[in-house]
């Protein structure tokens, strides 16, 4: 069991991935993780609209997830993070079935896209500060044959995740390289987070 770290204020944490609290608890940061209801579909419809970036996207998805939980817990610190991935300007979401999962592998396969994570605090009082890092990722030209095996083997798991892979696991082996922080990969960006969550005087200095 991992040590946990005294916590001087309350944390939220405003997600239901459960990768992200993994992350944080293995960390040792005492913290409640509460998931908004916010509208991502609308967000990025409306900052397609408004011809945002994705980093831009990703980061107002943040900070709408961060405003709604902090009106839940108004004397917390709530982290809010997001991650979009960007393909020669194609955006991806979470596969919705199997099939979009297999879609989307094949597409990114032989090819580098980007993998935005954006995360913010907020506090009583509003942000208190963010960040959108990002990390390129390269998918090596595996072959049909793999790319079956691979979802036969990782099964549903393959759609908690954008792009259909999780790093940490198989995914992994989809790749031939990689150029970024592994905690932005997996969607908090840890080092960052935690000097944030110092600076705001929730974690001992």
């Amino acid at each position: 069991m991992a040590a946990t770290v005294r916590t001087l204020k309350p944390i939220v944490l405003a997600t239901a991935s459960a990768s992200r609290r993994a992350l944080l608890k293995g960390a040792g940061v005492a913290f409640e993780a509460l998931a908004s209801d916010v509208d991502e579909a609308a967000i990025k419809a409306a900052s397609r609209q408004a011809g945002k970036t994705v980093a831009e996207t990703a980061l107002a998805l943040a900070r709408a997830k961060a405003a709604a939980v902090q009106a839940l817990r108004p004397g917390a610190l709530v982290i809010g993070a997001d991650q979009m991935l960007d393909l020669d300007g194609a955006w991806f979401d979470k596969p919705a079935d199997m099939a979009m999962a297999r879609q989307q592998l094949a597409a990114l396969r032989g090819k580098t896209h980007s993998l935005h994570a954006a995360l913010c605090l907020f506090g009583p009082d509003g942000e208190i500060w963010s960040d959108v890092p990002a990390a390129q990722l390269t998918m090596r030209a595996f072959s049909d044959a793999f790319l079956v095996d691979y979802l036969d083997d990782v099964g549903e798991t393959a759609l908690k995740s954008v792009g259909g892979y999780f790093l940490e696991g198989l995914g992994v082996q989809l790749f031939e390289r990689i150029d970024g922080d592994y905690f932005t990969i997996l969607g908090l960006p840890m080092t960052e987070l935690l000097k944030a969550l110092r600076a705001a005087g929730a974690l001992p200095a």
